[in-house]
């Protein structure tokens, strides 16, 4: 795993700005002004949010890394993650290195109220299964705002306790991965 520094960092908000200029890299904040190249996906049948016991946490990782092969196959990834605080500085010593940016959230005049998030990043060549570990505490809601992206930051996977946020480059690429995973979809009419 390769970490992100320096030169580096300039580079990554670039390519975000190029890509997605109307949102912060915050998975939760992607989906409204990108609805058009969004699809949302399911963990477990019939939109069950939390597995129970091992054979449901099979399906769950079946479908992440399905997912995740279909966008990063054979390339590298940026695994971005997200440390959630009401301090501006960026905590330490921190587990996680590669520090990337720190972006308020939700501001608020009482400083206790402020959210900032400090986001992470590690770039490393995908392979399946290569973070079930993280994958499975994100399906357990012990970790949450992960993005993984490729390297030009054009395809954005946000897993999240129940399923999975992709955003494309284009509707059309939305269209045929939505189209190939159809039993993975909400039957909600707004696709949540």
């Amino acid at each position: 795993m390769q970490q992100v520094s320096g030169h580096g960092q300039a580079d990554l908000t670039e390519l975000w700005h190029q890509h997605w200029p109307h949102c912060p890299p915050v998975g939760y904040k992607l989906r409204d002004p990108y609805r058009d190249v969004w699809v949302r996906f399911h963990s477990l049948p019939e939109s069950k949010r939390y597995a129970e016991d091992e054979r449901e946490y099979a399906v769950v990782l079946e479908r992440y890394n399905t997912v995740l092969d279909e966008l990063f196959a054979g390339a590298d990834v940026h695994v971005i993650t997200p440390l959630w605080t009401t301090e501006a500085e960026v905590p330490s010593p921190q587990p996680v290195t590669g520090y990337w940016q720190s972006l308020l959230v939700e501001d608020d005049p009482d400083p206790e109220f402020r959210t900032y998030c400090h986001l992470f990043v590690a770039r490393q060549p995908w392979r399946r299964g290569c973070i079930d570990e993280l994958l499975r505490d994100i399906a357990d809601d012990k970790v949450a705002g992960v993005l993984i992206t490729d390297t030009q930051m054009q395809r954005v996977h946000q897993p999240y306790d129940g399923g999975a946020d992709v955003f494309l480059a284009t509707s059309e690429d939305r269209d045929r991965l939505r189209d190939r995973h159809g039993d993975w979809l909400s039957s909600h009419p707004s696709g949540l």
